[in-house]
């Protein structure tokens, strides 16, 4: 079960790098474009005109699922921003009670989130919805990587409750030691 985990997250945030990479390469792709058009105006030829239709739109689609894939890799690897300020003072099973309490009013949250993401997806799929840019984009594509990366969080909160219950430290524990004592 750990492996599949573990390999959800990776692959949840493995497509979120993907999704970054696309960004860049398709900003790449305009920059160059334009780059081209100066240069062929600055030799007296008429520009090309290359553009990337859609550009900001798709990066706009791009950047939510890589934001959304990218929720449980980051919590996991301990670099969320947390406030334990309240936590922080506890110790011993106060503390661990109020990290199954946080977690538990966390999960529920994200699970009422991840519920209502797949139903919009869904939705927008089933009206057939269009994104309204140069090139129409079925509004249900976004919304589905953004309730993946949502699912995928709530996954990842879950198995995080569950260690936290078991009595063993949550995935994010091991990274706050480090910050406390940097700072």
């Amino acid at each position: 079960m750990r492996k599949c985990l573990d390999w959800l997250y990776g692959a949840a945030e493995g497509l979120a790098m993907v999704a970054l990479c696309l960004i860049a390469l398709l900003v790449l792709a305009q920059v160059l474009g334009r780059v081209a058009d100066t240069v062929l105006t600055l030799l007296g030829q008429p520009p090309y005109g290359f553009l990337v239709p859609s550009l900001a739109e798709i990066a706009g689609f791009l950047l939510v699922a890589a934001s959304f894939l990218a929720l449980a890799g980051s919590l996991r690897g301990g670099v969320q921003i947390r406030v334990t300020l309240a936590i922080g003072m506890l110790s011993g099973t106060a503390r661990r009670l109020a990290e199954i309490a946080v977690l538990t009013v966390a999960t529920a949250l994200s699970g009422f989130f991840f519920f209502y993401a797949a139903k919009l997806a869904a939705d927008s799929h089933r009206f057939n919805e269009l994104s309204f840019g140069i090139i129409a984009i079925p509004l249900w594509i976004p919304q589905a990587m953004m309730a993946a990366g949502i699912g995928v969080f709530t996954i990842a909160l879950i198995d995080d409750l569950c260690a936290v219950i078991r009595a063993r430290a949550p995935s994010y524990a091991g990274h706050e030691d480090v910050v406390v004592e940097e700072l």
